[in-house]
């Protein structure tokens, strides 16, 4: 279909409508890529939903664990860590990268895998979902339970367990550093393209798996402190609990975010040293193999 445009000499110019138009919405487009309004669709959708459910389940099991005869509950924590962060990852990076907390989504975008709409959009999903994951568990568990547990929110005095709670120097600092060896031993394997092939999708998400796995339980061990639940590594997961409850859960709630962010920014730094694929490190780790071995 052709419109026509009469010119003032009295020519006729016929223009293509679909051009026209074209012309006619080429900035709207343009305006709608910058912002990244293509990317908000099924991705945030997916961060939503398996946030709130990642959250209800974590916790009901971990709850579940500490509220069982179990002598020891620090070995059998982090396994249920692994096994249910394993599941969701497997699940969801298909769907949206997987990341279920703001850590990796502020990671990510550092380090430009995702637009910086993409990753806002997502911290608010990743809150959302907590907060209605949360909301579920507070309506279906015992209430005596969610009192004693403080609904699994993120404190640093063990829920009143300990006597001798950390401060918030201490941990802000085990927030930093576990934070960081996640980010060291599972970001530094799921951000290498090549090693990603290498490996397949299931071993990259149980090494990410093992990794927060591994950090939670070097803090719930390095401070010897009874009723310390460990670092958290996810934000989202404080901020629902705290929301819903408030009172003491709000008590250093600021650790949580401040001590993995810094973490994050620290870990660019690092990162920005490494070579961008593994291939170069590893082509120069053979050539001085074999130069040590004709020595």
């Amino acid at each position: 279909m052709d419109r026509v445009v009469l010119r003032e000499d009295g020519e006729q110019l016929p223009i293509s409508l679909e051009k026209y138009e074209a012309n006619s919405n080429s900035f709207q487009k343009k305006f709608l890529a910058f912002i990244g309004a293509h990317e908000f669709y099924s991705p945030e959708l997916s961060e939503l939903l398996a946030t709130a459910f990642y959250v209800f389940t974590l916790t009901t099991t971990i709850i579940s664990i500490l509220d069982s005869n179990v002598v020891e509950p620090k070995l059998l924590v982090p396994l249920a860590i692994f096994l249910i962060l394993f599941l969701f990852l497997m699940m969801t990076v298909p769907l949206s990268g997987g990341h279920m907390s703001p850590i990796l989504t502020f990671i990510a975008a550092l380090r430009g895998l995702i637009t910086l709409a993409r990753a806002a959009i997502y911290v608010l999903a990743q809150c959302a979902g907590s907060v209605i994951g949360f909301f579920i568990l507070q309506n279906v568990m015992d209430r005596q339970t969610v009192q004693n547990h403080s609904l699994g929110g993120c404190t640093i005095d063990g829920n009143g367990a300990t006597t001798h709670p950390l401060s918030p120097e201490i941990a802000l600092i085990l927030e930093f550093v576990c934070t960081y060896v996640f980010l060291f031993l599972g970001v530094t394997v799921a951000f290498d393209k090549k090693r990603c092939k290498e490996l397949g999708m299931a071993m990259v998400c149980a090494v990410v798996a093992a990794s927060l796995a591994l950090a939670v339980f070097v803090s719930i061990t390095v401070t010897g402190r009874a009723g310390y639940g460990g670092v958290s590594l996810n934000p989202a997961k404080c901020l629902g609990p705290a929301l819903l409850q408030g009172d003491r859960l709000w008590d250093g709630h600021w650790v949580f975010w401040v001590g993995p962010f810094f973490a994050c920014i620290a870990y660019y730094g690092y990162s920005m040293q490494l070579p961008k694929e593994s291939s170069d490190l590893e082509e120069k780790q053979e050539y001085d193999i074999v130069r040590l071995a004709r020595a």
